[in-house]
């Protein structure tokens, strides 16, 4: 079973998401709030698998409260309003579905959440920094292992992600959250919505740029708060 929350201000899209839930038997809907700082009290109450958050609503609006949790659930974004998607993926959101959406279409948002739980469940982030230093990659028919000590940094450009190391660079066809989930957290920090490094690679940081050798890395504002703290500044 996963437990999911749901929290939407309109009562009638709480009942389609609840509804939509109950075709599925291996979900459990633990809990409805109609504004994000319920949420937050039930998300520290019980462990909650799946997120399922709209984003226009009072208060506190659904990115800017997914700001604000260290620990998050598979987060699947409702919402009426389209715009607001780079910013959900930018978050490392699970899905964006755009209201009024389809069983269908919930059912396949649901699978993502579940493969991301699942792979967690198999491959914790501690176990996977102990055994191994090092990913593999699919690239051009060929599988490549990359030392992770001499992986510079990642960029996303479209539909594949440019991978540089010391030795190396190729494309990979994957998406962006799911290469992130394969880097341990501690040493591979994302500081774009576009952008991976490493940072031991780090020469130096001015203003909203990191610098990587000579290739230079701008820093998103989202992302510069976590990326202080992750070097200790």
């Amino acid at each position: 079973m996963y437990n999911c929350l749901i929290v939407d201000d309109e009562p009638i899209a709480i009942e389609i998401i609840q509804n939509y839930c109950n075709h599925l038997p291996f979900l459990k809907v633990i809990g409805c709030c109609s504004n994000t700082l319920e949420a937050k009290s039930a998300l520290q109450k019980q462990e909650i698998n799946i997120l399922f958050l709209d984003i226009n609503m009072p208060v506190l609006d659904g990115i800017a409260f997914l700001k604000t949790l260290t620990q998050q659930p598979q987060v699947i974004f409702t919402t009426a309003y389209k715009e607001y998607a780079i910013n959900a993926f930018d978050l490392s959101a699970c899905d964006y579905l755009l209201k009024p959406f389809s069983l269908e279409r919930f059912i396949i948002a649901v699978d993502k959440a579940i493969e991301r739980l699942d792979k967690k469940e198999i491959h914790p982030e501690n176990v996977f920094e102990k055994r191994e230093n090092f990913f593999f990659i699919k690239s051009n028919g060929k599988i490549i292992k990359i030392q992770h000590d001499d992986f510079l940094l990642a960029e996303a450009q479209g539909n594949y992600i440019k991978i540089s190391s010391s030795k190396i660079t190729i494309l990979a066809n994957m998406t962006f959250a799911d290469f992130e989930e394969m880097l341990p957290k501690n040493t591979f920090i994302r500081v774009h919505r576009s952008f991976i490094i490493n940072k031991s690679k780090i020469s130096y940081i001015e203003g909203n740029t990191v610098f990587i050798a000579k290739t230079e890395i701008p820093i998103g504002s989202v992302y510069k708060e976590n990326l202080m703290k992750n070097l200790g500044l």
